[in-house]
Parts: C-alpha cells; sequence; structure tokens
C-alpha cells in the first residue's frame, strides 16, 4: 500500500493559532483562515503533481482531529466554505491518477459532519471513538458503502470482564459488518492497565 499524507485544513491551522483563536478566525477573520488553507493547497498540489508522474499512491490521508466527546469543533457550512476546496482538489488530482482511497483521522464525535465530509471526497473514516458516541454498525446501516471504516472497538472494554468483551466482539463484527468495508481493531491505543489475560481473551475472541 502507497500512502500518501495531506495536512488536515482545520489541523494545520489548529496548529498555528490555537482552537480558540481559529474558532473565532472562521468569522471574524475568515480571509487569513483561506489563506492558510490556499497556501498549503498550492504547495500540496505541486509536490502530488510530481509524484503522480512516478508512482500510483493507493490511499491518500488527512489528518484533522477535530472533535470531542459533545461534537466536531466546526460544523458542515464551515467544512464547505474552508476545506472542501482543498480537499476536492487535491482528490481530484490523485484520484484521477488512479488513487481509490481517502481515509481521514479524527478522534471524537464525527457524526454530525460525515456527510460533509463524504461531499469532500473522503470514503475512510477512522478510529471511529465508541466513547465519543461514534457506533460502526449505525454508520453502516446508514452510509452502506459510501464510507469504509477502520476501528470502532470499544478500547475500554479491555479493562472490564471478558463477557464485556464478547459482547462488544459480537455486536461489533456481527454478520453485516463482515461483508467488507472494515477494518476492526481498536478505537485507540490499549489503555493503561489493561490486564494482559482480558487482552488475550480479546485476541482470541
Amino acid at each position: 500500500l502507497v500512502r500518501g499524507s495531506l495536512l488536515g485544513g482545520y489541523d494545520v491551522a489548529r496548529e498555528l493559532m490555537g482552537e480558540e483563536n481559529l474558532s473565532i478566525a472562521y468569522y471574524e477573520d475568515p480571509e487569513l483562515i483561506h489563506d492558510i488553507i490556499t497556501t498549503v493547497s498550492d504547495t500540496a498540489f505541486k509536490v502530488y503533481e510530481r509524484v503522480c508522474d512516478k508512482i500510483v499512491i493507493d490511499n491518500l490521508f488527512i489528518h484533522e482531529d477535530m472533535a470531542g466527546k459533545s461534537g466536531p469543533l466546526i460544523g458542515p457550512k464551515q467544512i464547505e466554505e474552508f476545506l472542501k476546496p482543498y480537499y476536492t482538489r487535491l482528490w481530484g488530482l490523485l484520484s484521477s491518477n488512479g488513487t481509490k482511497l481517502f481515509s481521514q483521522d479524527s478522534d471524537g464525535n464525527m457524526n454530525p459532519v460525515i456527510d460533509a465530509f463524504l461531499e469532500c471526497g473522503v470514503n475512510i473514516m477512522y478510529p471511529f471513538e465508541p466513547a465519543a458516541g461514534m457506533d460502526t454498525v449505525a454508520s453502516r446501516q446508514k452510509y452502506g458503502s459510501k464510507l469504509a471504516i477502520k476501528g470502532g472497538i470499544d478500547k475500554h472494554v479491555l479493562r472490564k470482564s471478558k463477557a464485556e468483551i464478547r459482547a462488544e466482539l459480537e455486536y461489533k463484527l456481527q454478520p453485516l459488518m463482515r461483508e467488507g468495508g472494515t477494518v476492526f481493531a481498536l478505537d485507540h491505543r490499549i489503555p493503561n492497565g489493561t490486564p494482559i489475560k482480558y487482552y488475550r481473551y480479546y485476541v482470541d475472541t
């Protein structure tokens, strides 16, 4: 698998400005946000024009980390105005050169903006954090084959009991989810304090 990375349109501005300043700037200084994203977009486009002359990128990857338990820090309107031109420009270039997968990484509850990112070309999302309200089964029922999923298994059950581990796996690995389009995995790193016997049970099960 050949993977190419992009700076997140939200993520890069947050790293430069901080979450609070960025949240205000979307409304009070939108020209600045457009300028940041346009600079990143122009640079990435020039790089990938050269790359695509040499190889086919299988998977375009973008990191955003733009949500918490209560939801994303921007909504569909901001995605439409600020992020979509960046996403679609780069996805247009790479998909026309054979790229099939466009994956986005963001913790937190991304449910309110999944539709907006599908419109941007994204077709894989992860890690689908259950503690933030993400449910892989519900998303598969809603989006079908339009959205592939990585992760989604609640890491916190590993510290609880074998019964809870089995219940989590029976729900998440049900037949609907085994029809394709899912990479089953924990929604993040193994939590500190996980008993080794429960981790082994999880792997075996």
